[in-house]
C-alpha cells in the first residue's frame, strides 16, 4: 500500500508539472482523451493493480510486445468481433459504399478527354496537382473518424513491424479463415481474411486478407499501401486507391 500511495503522489506531481509545460503535455495524457487529469492517474492506477490499461474509447486492444509499444484493435473497423469483417473503405474515404470504382472515388477526377488525375495525395505533376502528401490526414482517416481520436490506421512503418516481429498462423476461428498473429509476448489477435471490393463485387474472402495502411505509395501515387494476407504469404504490398479494402486500427502504447 505504501508503495501505491507513493506512486500515486509522484504521479500527480508529475501531472501537474505536464499541465504547465506544453511540451510535456502528450507523455502526460496517457489515456489520450486530450486532458491531462485525474483520469490519468485512474489508468496509472489500473495499471500499477492489474497490469493492464483500461479500454479506450469502449474499443479493446492488445499489446503484442512490438518494439514501438504500438496497441493494436482487437477487432476491424465496423466489425462487432475479432471474426468480423466489418465495414469496407477505399483509401483516404471514411464512408462505405455499394460500388468501388475509378468513377466515384473521392479522390480523382477525370477532364474532357476522359484521363484520370488525382486531387489529393499526389507526389507526381502528370497526374495532377501536386501536394506531396504521403500519410492520410486525419479527417480522411477512416479508424481516427469511426473509433475516436486515439486510432488511426497503421502507417507501412507499423505494418512491416507487424509482419516483421510477429509469427502468423492460417487458421481458422468461428469457420472463418484468417491469420492468428502472435507477438513477442505471446499475446495474439486474429486478422479475418476479408477480401476486397473491386466494383460492387466483394472477391476472395476466405482467401485473401487486405487491409490499408495510411501511407500512399509514392512512386505511383494512385495507389497505396496495405498489409496483405493470404495462406502463404503475409507482407505489405500496393494498391490501386479505389479499391475497397477493410481496416484495422492501432493505437499508440500510453508508456511511450
Amino acid at each position: 500500500m505504501k508503495k501505491i500511495i507513493s506512486f500515486l503522489v509522484l504521479s500527480l506531481l508529475m501531472l501537474t508539472s505536464l499541465i504547465s509545460n506544453a511540451q510535456e503535455y502528450l507523455r502526460g495524457d496517457v489515456n489520450y482523451d486530450g486532458q491531462v487529469n485525474v483520469a490519468d492517474v485512474t489508468c496509472l492506477i489500473q495499471y500499477v493493480l492489474n497490469g493492464s490499461w483500461p479500454d479506450v474509447g469502449n474499443y479493446e486492444y492488445v499489446d503484442l510486445g512490438l518494439p514501438s509499444g504500438t496497441l493494436w484493435a482487437t477487432t476491424n473497423v465496423g466489425a462487432t468481433s475479432p471474426e468480423d469483417n466489418g465495414d469496407y473503405f477505399a483509401y483516404g474515404e471514411t464512408v462505405p459504399k455499394e460500388e468501388y470504382m475509378y468513377e466515384n472515388y473521392k479522390w480523382w477526377y477525370f477532364d474532357e478527354n476522359g484521363y484520370r488525375y488525382i486531387s489529393k495525395y499526389n507526389t507526381k505533376s502528370s497526374l495532377g496537382p501536386v501536394d506531396n502528401q504521403t500519410e492520410l490526414e486525419p479527417e480522411d482517416d477512416a479508424a481516427r473518424v469511426h473509433m475516436g481520436t486515439s486510432w488511426c490506421i497503421p502507417s507501412l512503418e507499423q505494418d512491416e513491424e507487424l509482419v516483421k516481429s510477429c509469427t502468423w498462423q492460417w487458421t481458422q476461428r468461428n469457420g472463418v479463415n484468417g491469420h492468428l498473429v502472435t507477438g513477442p509476448n505471446g499475446n495474439t489477435m486474429f486478422l479475418p481474411a476479408a477480401g476486397y471490393y473491386d466494383g460492387s463485387s466483394l472477391e476472395y474472402v476466405g482467401t485473401y486478407g487486405n487491409y490499408w495502411s495510411r501511407s500512399l505509395y509514392s512512386y505511383l501515387p494512385d495507389r497505396a499501401y496495405c498489409l496483405y494476407f493470404d495462406s502463404q504469404y503475409w507482407d505489405s504490398e500496393d494498391f490501386s486507391r479505389y479499391y475497397g479494402h477493410v481496416i484495422r486500427a492501432v493505437r499508440v502504447s500510453p508508456t511511450r
